[in-house]
């Protein structure tokens, strides 16, 4: 996973959205089939690895994931992270796929009932791709996915990077 995450295919759509020196900082696989039928409801990604809670203005909660701390971080911190959805099988409209709502990322931060009015306003839009196939999203995009309608499975590797350098000196990131 690392040879790939850190590779030059990855490395060089990462810099596209967070420069030179992309990072790859945290990585998950999902997995959804007719054994795992989850769905996830309308959501922004808020949540960082880091070493330690940061004291700058607009960090918010935190919680410790599989050993590691997460904080939510504020908008001009995550605008600077892109993740990239590795397809290990088809995404097809059957199988539970990434849905979002186009141009939330730039909205920041936002509460819930603001997600839940443009979830009902904003035309989705389903991200499909053939296995092998990278989507690009921005961890404050509003997004969604259902349970799979069929019995094929759609599994992601999702990861994530910032810049080499992080955040400077608001935070350090923890790598997982």
């Amino acid at each position: 996973m690392r040879d790939l995450a850190t590779g030059e295919k990855l490395s060089r759509a990462a810099s596209r959205f967070v420069g030179a020196s992309p990072f790859p900082f945290k990585a998950t696989l999902f997995e959804k089939s007719e054994a795992a039928p989850w769905l996830v409801p309308w959501h922004q990604d808020r949540a960082l690895p880091l070493r330690s809670v940061p004291t700058s203005p607009g960090w918010g909660a935190s919680s410790v994931k599989a050993g590691i701390l997460h904080v939510h971080a504020p908008a001009r911190v995550l605008e600077k992270v892109i993740a990239l959805r590795v397809h290990l099988d088809p995404s097809t409209g059957s199988n539970g796929p990434l849905r979002v709502l186009p141009g939330t990322h730039a909205l920041g931060v936002l509460p819930e009932e603001a997600i839940e009015r443009l979830a009902r306003e904003v035309p989705e839009v389903e991200c499909l791709a053939p296995a092998g196939g990278v989507i690009a999203m921005r961890p404050l995009i509003v997004h969604a996915s259902s349970k799979p309608l069929g019995p094929a499975p759609r599994r992601v590797l999702h990861i994530e990077y910032a810049s080499e350098g992080g955040f400077g000196d608001e935070a350090e990131l923890a790598v997982c």
